[in-house]
């Protein structure tokens, strides 16, 4: 759903508000289908927490999408923000978002930044590669744009990810001009595939097609804000916020069109029809359909050891629907879902499973980080 700016002092009311909510919940068991789980505080106070990345030896890099990069070691969170991190337009929905590690990180301390960048014309989803160290990011440089630019705040999408080949995945929102959506020749609206150096592989669905852009993977995406490969198949997930409902959960397939705006189960914010279809021929249907919007924001596929009645469970952290959805597929289609943590945690952000096996969270506006642990 579209997300109104809001003020630091805005802010600071609502973690206020929901710091009764939080304290209720903590260390409180939650029972679910399958498995029950204990809520653990880690660290409130982050401002606008956005992308959450785990280093080998278990500390954990966090955004603000004010851009900060803060590091949580030896149980707490260091104050002094990382240094390194580039410019970036915090306005409307934009600013320092997701954070991914290089599948050798181990061995070359590579990660990668995707924000709004300030440009001319006005902003767009950039991907930055830079090297970790001891303090913060050296030779940080830009290697992707979703251009082109345009003046508005909304609709960054900005997930990373990448698959078992090493090739990189990232989310572009239509930038809230939903018409771009649909246009081969622009890169907003997109999920995009990028080797790891921000190059096209020879073998992206549209590589060679004239008038369109060859680092498309899939086309017709409004905003998607949730992106995760699937550790046992090794296909690639997405969700992505809706208007007035219709969010979605998709499975990814090279050269589809995913829909919007010409096929919608969401209205416009008037009550206006978008499109009077739901499904079209040649178009991909989602796997799931939330009306009412739950507004969904990070993606994880699970197959850890602590919870293990939750292996292959999909795991989506909500804004307005203030809870965790797992969801339980059947041969890559939809099962059942259940809802975690009613009403404990506000807008969750981000969803990770730690090299423990726990599930951690990020909260946008208390700016909490909390952990899941078997009870």
């Amino acid at each position: 759903m579209r997300r109104r700016a809001v003020t630091t002092g805005a802010i600071a009311s609502v973690a206020l508000l929901a710091a009764p909510a939080v304290l209720r919940a903590q260390g409180k068991v939650f029972r679910s289908q399958k498995a029950s789980c204990r809520l653990v505080t880690l660290a409130q106070g982050l401002e606008q927490p956005w992308g959450l990345a785990f280093l080998p030896d278990g500390r954990m890099l966090i955004t603000e999408r004010e851009g900060r990069l803060r590091l949580f070691a030896n149980g707490r969170l260091e104050s002094r923000p990382l240094s390194g991190v580039p410019e970036v337009r915090a306005r409307g929905q934009g600013g320092l978002l997701d954070i991914c590690l290089h599948p050798d990180f181990a061995r070359n301390s590579t990660l990668y930044l995707s924000y709004a960048a300030p440009v001319q014309g006005g902003a767009l989803t950039r991907v930055a590669r830079g090297r970790f160290g001891e303090g913060g990011l050296t030779e940080v440089t830009p290697i992707f744009d979703a251009a082109p630019a345009s003046s508005g705040g909304n609709h960054f999408g900005s997930r990373i990810a990448f698959d078992k080949a090493g090739q990189m995945y990232v989310t572009a929102g239509e930038r809230y001009q939903k018409e771009r959506a649909q246009k081969l020749d622009d890169l907003a609206g997109k999920v995009l595939r990028l080797r790891d150096d921000g190059s096209v592989p020879r073998d992206n669905p549209f590589v060679g097609r004239a008038g369109a852009r060859p680092e498309i993977f899939t086309y017709g995406h409004r905003n998607p804000q949730g992106l995760a490969l699937h550790p046992m198949s090794g296909r690639m997930w997405s969700v992505e916020h809706g208007p007035r409902g219709g969010d979605e959960l998709n499975l990814l397939k090279p050269g589809a069109n995913y829909g919007w705006p010409l096929a919608t189960h969401g209205i416009d914010y008037s009550g206006a029809t978008i499109s009077e279809h739901k499904s079209r021929p040649g178009m991909e249907d989602p796997v799931r359909v939330w009306t009412p919007s739950i507004s969904p924001s990070g993606l994880m596929i699970y197959d850890g050891n602590a919870f293990p009645a939750w292996r292959g469970s999909i795991f989506c952290g909500a804004l307005t629907a203030e809870a965790l959805f797992r969801i339980e597929l059947d041969s890559e289609r939809y099962k059942s879902e259940e809802r975690l943590l009613p009403d404990a945690l506000p807008d969750i952000r981000d969803v990770r499973q730690g090299p423990d096996g726990f599930i951690y969270l990020l909260t946008r506006n208390d700016g909490g980080l909390y952990r899941l642990e078997p009870a």
